[in-house]
């Protein structure tokens, strides 16, 4: 249920208020569901495949391998294809390397999941706060026309303000909509750096046993 003063200040605004505001619940929605996922493929945790990348380095294949076994995070599953795939007497260099970087376009396509939503609420939370501040002036005129030499000037205030309480509420959206859109868009970036990273890395050492 919705308060009934929020319900009031949503009303002043028209249906383009209601429009930002079920914005604002998807944004949020978003922001907190990529926290969440962000961190269950290990968006901020890379120590352990590290480990073993250097145990890698050192020809301890085996223990590399075992040290990323069942590992979620995106690093992880990405050095343990990059090393299954080295490893594999099957593959060719280019095969083993055409695998692991299948493996990471799906990756980082899997990271990137949502964001063209915030892309596209950040873009138009702004217009559609513009379409209602334009809808309220218009109709705020025609009621100063209407009224002729007897209009007020606190009535039309008033309406000038409440339809631009759509453009201020569309901003209010997009601006952290745009600010989580470029913090997510650093961590895909800085994940995409470290894949390619540890990637190079094995493939430098080969790993042939």
């Amino acid at each position: 249920m919705i308060p009934d003063a929020l319900a009031q200040f949503l009303d002043r605004g028209g249906p383009a208020l209601w429009v930002i505001a079920v914005l604002s619940v998807l944004t949020m929605a978003l922001i907190l569901w990529k926290l969440w996922r962000y961190t269950l493929l290990g968006a901020w945790s890379g120590a352990t495949t590290q480990q073993a990348i250097t145990l890698w380095a050192d020809g301890q294949t085996d223990k590399a391998l075992a040290t990323l076994a069942g590992r979620r995070s995106l690093r992880a599953r990405l050095a343990h294809t990059a090393m299954s795939s080295r490893l594999d007497p099957t593959l060719t260099e280019a095969a083993a390397r055409e695998e692991t970087s299948r493996r990471a376009k799906g990756d980082l396509s899997e990271a990137r999941r949502g964001l063209r939503a915030l892309e596209l609420i950040a873009a138009i939370a702004p217009l559609v706060g513009l379409l209602g501040t334009v809808l309220g002036m218009i109709e705020a005129f025609q009621t100063l026309q209407e009224a002729g030499n007897r209009a007020d000037p606190a009535a039309l205030a008033g309406g000038i303000w409440e339809a631009l309480l759509t453009t201020a509420a569309g901003m209010a959206v997009a601006i952290p909509a745009s600010m989580a859109l470029s913090w997510f868009d650093s961590i895909v970036e800085q994940l995409q750096n470290d894949m390619e990273d540890a990637a190079t890395r094995i493939f430098i050492r080969g790993g042939r046993r």
